[in-house]
């Protein structure tokens, strides 16, 4: 379990700053945990900005929200450096859907850290595909923490690491909610990859013969 570090010398400035990451699937509730501890820090009076990728307006334009419809205020950005230009009087700063955000992001967080900030880094640890998705991998090994949570598979009800795409879009960001995603756990994910895969090659070979044909 995580336990928020050095949270008995707040409100006082600790003496280093650290990473902490929090991953998972999607609806496993990775910004519900941000807003909890961003909550925690505001009751221990620590000064808090939180930032979120601009091209992520699902539920607002600017405040993190989770699916639990729970938010609180954040700054859009359009790229990693521009948090830099926000946060300089701030003791924790609080980073939603790093993934989406340029690979300079695992930059921009070793310099807050090393000036004494605590960085709290929310995001997808792997992409529809079940791959590593974005800077997420690189975050979570500089970090001092890292919490993976989990979802419930919507098949079997199983815990669940997985984000299965349900609409045909073979790009890589795709903002959705339970109209595009479900998570999976692995057996039921790999399961219909597998699958896919079978029928997508079946329908080449069909597709072949009917061009042989004409």
């Amino acid at each position: 379990m995580f336990l928020e570090p050095q949270l008995n010398s707040y409100p006082h400035k600790p003496q280093s700053g650290w990473i902490e990451v929090v991953c998972g699937s999607m609806f496993s509730g990775k910004t519900e945990e941000l807003i909890r501890r961003v909550n925690r820090a505001v009751i221990a009076q620590q000064k808090i900005q939180i930032f979120k990728p601009g091209i992520d307006n699902r539920y607002h334009e600017s405040d993190v929200v989770s699916h639990n419809k729970n938010k609180v205020v954040s700054i859009p950005v359009n790229s990693a450096k521009e948090v830099l230009s926000h946060c300089q009087d701030c003791d924790v700063i609080a980073i939603d859907e790093a993934q989406f955000f340029d690979a300079e992001i695992v930059s921009v967080c070793i310099r807050l850290a090393n000036r004494g900030k605590r960085v709290i880094v929310c995001g997808l640890d792997m992409d529809f595909e079940g791959k590593p998705f974005g800077p997420m991998p690189e975050l979570m090994s500089i970090a001092e923490f890292v919490t993976k949570l989990h979802a419930i598979c919507a098949q079997c009800g199983d815990v669940a690491s997985y984000s299965y795409r349900l609409v045909d879009s073979q790009d890589k960001v795709l903002l959705g909610e339970t109209s595009s995603y479900e998570a999976r756990c692995r057996k039921c994910f790999y399961e219909k990859k597998i699958q896919e895969e079978k029928d997508h090659e079946a329908f080449m070979v069909q597709l072949g013969k009917r061009k042989t044909e004409n």
